[in-house]
């Protein structure tokens, strides 16, 4: 079994609208959503195994937030440039490349690529968007990561910051 948790990044500031999107830094709410949904993930037993996240600052950023809530090595963090607002279809392409020696990965990455994506995985939920810090857990029955896509998968949760 493969447990794949698909993380949208923390809440942005949009303080500098000069700024390049990609350098975006977390604002205060950001800050204070992402070491809670870490949290929610530890009480759930779903801490991951390995981290890849996309190289944009706020998705970065989200991803070393938790990491230290996981006592996860933020250094171990994989950069994948591909994930950067990407479409739904890269998500499989990194998933494929993964050592099947982890067991539960968490991509942080953006929208829409990541609610479209999440809506792929499954027919048994149809989400209109992944908000940010935004979690989105789902099982694959495989022992591969290269048969991810293949396999049955089981909806596992849908768990964002206004959820209570």
């Amino acid at each position: 079994m493969k447990t794949l948790l698909l993380i949208r990044h923390a809440k942005s500031s949009w303080n500098n609208p000069d700024m390049d999107d990609f350098d975006r830094p977390l604002n205060k709410r950001g800050k204070q959503n992402a070491p809670e949904m870490a949290q929610r993930l530890v009480a759930r037993g779903m801490v991951p195994e390995l981290i890849i996240a996309s190289p944009a600052k706020r998705a970065r950023t989200t991803a070393k937030i938790m990491a230290e809530e996981w006592h996860y090595p933020k250094q171990a963090i994989l950069l994948e440039e591909e994930l950067y607002l990407c479409y739904a279809s890269t998500f499989l392409k990194v998933i494929t490349r993964i050592d099947d020696d982890f067991n539960a990965v968490a991509i942080f990455a953006h929208n829409p690529g990541i609610t479209d994506f999440a809506n792929y995985l499954t027919e048994e939920i149809r989400i209109d968007n992944v908000p940010t810090t935004g979690i989105f857990a789902i099982q694959a029955d495989t022992d591969s990561w290269k048969d991810f896509d293949l396999a049955r998968k089981k909806f596992l949760f849908f768990d964002y910051p206004r959820n209570n």
